[in-house]
């Protein structure tokens, strides 16, 4: 035991040692912490203090910049000379140097672009060859998808106007065959054959009926495509001046010399022979569509006439309608061939109103009374006015390439558009001086007009020739002739060159104005034109001191199968 205390000593002196080392070792390094964290502290505040003082540096050259800018801008406004561009490069250049790289490098890439597209710029305004060919070869190719869009277009119209000709082909074929149906159904049973026969081939291919009547009777002679005379109506067109003039005259819109009240130029002769649509129209708009309505029925217009076959249409008037043209077109209105017949009747016969009638048999023709249905109820004077103008469609106006003038033919021509295509109409009458035949004419085709209608009705005319016979003093005593004299150039041409034009178109006013009564040359004969007189009721007794003028109703001779001659008088109905 004693031999192990000395280790033992030994041991705690160990301990002993390395306590007091710990203990002494402790505030040393607490005492270097401190030294190393002053050290830190000194150091972080020198570092703020520098950067500071480099702040404050910063500052002052900004100050300094500032200054110099300013007093680089007072100099540059005091002298007035310094170069602008100039100045944009050095601010360029100082912001320049305070871009960031970043910055920097992008602005030169966009200078380079800049450059880049200046310089594809020059190129592209020199094309190379191979551009140009190519531009040129688009060129050529647009100007062939031009050509090609035009020349379609151009066919696509030559189809569409083919397709609208042979439509229009097609109705008038149509026309035509029921034309000729309806010819082939007529009852031609007391019909004038001859005058018949004449009258169809007059007509020949074209669409239409033709009436042929006595005038002073009303006895039908033919009458070509009854259908169309007698169960149809159609637009009177220009045929409807006679009914204006008549109203023109009677309500004294028309002077006794023709003209119009208050106004110069055309008179009423050359009016209706020219068939002057803006005359009429001025004429009728004085008394008003409501007056027009009024004498078209006292012409015979908008009724029946009585005619002893089945279906006749009564037309229709432009009741309520005041537009112009219901005066010089007709528009609105509505007649029968048979009905045109009896009103040129009436105002060539001394106003009667004949009853149409269609002598069936033997016994009909040996018994036959004329039968007027009623008188024109105005002055002979506002109707036989019109009969000069009438008397000058054939001579001069708008009939005169269709008919012999020399028969004493007075008519009226009408051309207009009428359920989707033209027709030509021709209502007339001769001789005029003691009328005993009235012809009435109806076309219709894409080609008609008046004056076809009265080259139909010339033909009729010359089939029934041997008939016809003038009484040139009867005519002269009447104002229907005239005497001649030399006319000039113009006033010739201007008759040779008008035409009945009552189609869409609107004519000047200013015609009336411009065309006065001038002589007309009519074939190889020169002759002057005359204003419509007023013509004095026709007398069919001498005036003596004991008596009056008196109007007596034709006397028709007939005879029986002994022989006994036999006067029968016409027998007159009165329309209540």
């Amino acid at each position: 035991m004693k031999l192990m205390r000395p280790p033992v000593r030994a041991f705690y002196l160990f301990l002993l040692s390395i306590l007091v080392l710990f203990l002494i070792s402790s505030p040393l390094a607490a005492q270097s912490k401190k030294k190393a964290a002053a050290k830190k502290a000194e150091t972080s505040k020198a570092a703020s203090k520098k950067k500071e003082s480099r702040t404050r540096d910063a500052r002052k050259d900004s100050r300094k910049d500032s200054k110099k800018e300013q007093l680089a801008k007072k100099g540059s406004k005091a002298d007035g000379r310094r170069d602008k561009a100039a100045d944009r490069k050095r601010d360029d250049r100082r912001d320049s140097k305070k871009l960031t790289a970043r910055e920097r490098r992008q602005r030169e890439k966009e200078d380079r672009a800049k450059k880049d597209d200046k310089r594809d710029g020059k190129k592209n305004s020199k094309p190379s060859l191979a551009e140009r060919r190519r531009a040129d070869a688009e060129r050529r190719a647009a100007e062939a998808a031009r050509r090609q869009a035009i020349l379609a277009e151009q066919r696509r119209r030559e189809q569409a106007a083919r397709e609208a000709r042979e439509r229009r082909l097609a109705f008038e074929r149509g026309l035509r065959t029921e034309t000729q149906e309806n010819i082939n159904r007529d009852n031609t049973d007391g019909e004038d054959l001859n005058v018949r026969r004449a009258a169809v081939n007059a007509l020949g291919s074209r669409a239409g009926t033709v009436v042929v009547m006595e005038a002073k009777t009303g006895k039908v002679v033919t009458i070509v495509n009854q259908d169309w005379a007698i169960r149809n109506s159609f637009k009177p067109c220009s045929t409807i001046k006679l009914v204006t003039g008549v109203g023109g005259i009677n309500e004294r819109v028309i002077s006794e010399d023709g003209h119009i009240l208050n106004s110069s130029g055309m008179v009423l002769q050359d009016a209706l022979a020219r068939s002057n649509n803006p005359y009429f129209q001025r004429v009728g708009s004085n008394f008003g569509s409501r007056k027009m309505v009024e004498y078209a029925r006292n012409l015979g217009l908008g009724e029946q006439t009585g005619i002893n076959a089945e279906g006749e249409t009564p037309g229709r008037l432009p009741n309520g309608n005041n537009n112009a043209r219901i005066y010089s077109h007709g528009d609105d209105t509505e007649v029968t061939p048979l009905q045109l017949a009896v009103m040129v009747s009436a105002i060539s016969n001394g106003g009667h109103k004949v009853v149409p009638q269609v002598v069936r048999d033997r016994v009909a023709k040996t018994s036959f009374r004329p039968v007027i249905k009623d008188e024109i109820d105005l002055p002979h004077a506002s109707y036989e006015g019109l009969l000069p103008g009438m008397v000058g469609a054939a001579e001069y106006g708008t009939a005169r390439r269709g008919v012999d003038a020399s028969q004493g033919i007075a008519g009226k021509t009408g051309s207009c558009i009428f359920k989707g295509t033209w027709i030509g109409l021709f209502a007339s009458v001769a001789p005029v001086e003691d009328p005993k035949y009235s012809v009435v004419v109806i076309t219709r085709g894409q080609s008609e007009r008046g004056k076809y209608a009265a080259a139909v009705a010339g033909q009729v005319y010359r089939a029934l020739g041997p008939q016809i016979r003038r009484n040139r003093d009867l005519a002269m005593a009447k104002g229907l002739m005239r005497s001649t004299r030399p006319i000039d150039a113009t006033t010739a041409a201007r008759a040779d060159d008008d035409e009945d034009d009552d189609a869409e178109s609107t004519e000047a006013a200013t015609d009336i104005a411009e065309t006065t009564a001038a002589p007309i040359v009519v074939g190889s004969r020169q002759i002057q034109p005359m204003t419509p007189a007023v013509v004095e009721p026709r007398k069919l007794i001498q005036k003596t001191t004991q008596s009056k003028p008196v109007n007596l109703p034709p006397v028709v001779i007939t005879y029986d199968r002994s022989g006994a001659e036999k006067a029968s008088r016409p027998r007159i109905v009165k329309n209540k």
